[in-house]
């Protein structure tokens, strides 16, 4: 059996899955990895998406590159279309609200997420579209 450094998109997410992360959570060049839970924006179907994340002040900050394209993430226009998420972090499974980074705060973001994935200049090299960072919010329970 590969390890999920190996696995990319729903293999990826199966086994992290199967394995509250014990498989998957760590990833490559010494990233690591949550799964974003969305709702499909046509579908109205749960989507569950691998991606490379860092916490930063309670939140979790993830990328919505799409390698460079010039049309974002099937996940990120779920989002749009509905912000309440789910996050898995290894076998912690919890509401989280998201939004897109602002102006203020996305050069700092940004720095941080390139220090584990260098790649996503090169990717904002590739296209015109503005990549934006997310930032997954826990909800806190009342």
């Amino acid at each position: 059996m590969s390890s999920a450094i190996d696995l990319h998109g729903q293999p990826h997410v199966d086994r992290y899955l199967e394995t509250d992360g014990e498989d998957g959570f760590h990833w490559r060049n010494g990233t690591t990895i949550l799964i974003l839970f969305t709702k499909g924006r046509k579908s109205g179907e749960q989507r569950t998406h691998a991606l490379i994340f860092r916490e930063h002040e309670g939140a979790y900050l993830v990328v919505a590159s799409k390698g460079g394209t010039d049309t974002p993430p099937a996940w990120f226009l779920n989002l749009q279309a509905d912000p309440h998420v789910e996050v898995q972090i290894k076998g912690d499974r919890f509401p989280a609200t998201a939004r897109v980074a602002t102006a203020a705060e996305k050069p700092a973001m940004w720095a941080k997420m390139t220090e584990v994935w260098p790649d996503y200049d090169e990717y904002q090299k590739k296209t015109s579209r503005e990549i934006p960072v997310v930032v997954l919010e826990p909800v806190t329970q009342s």
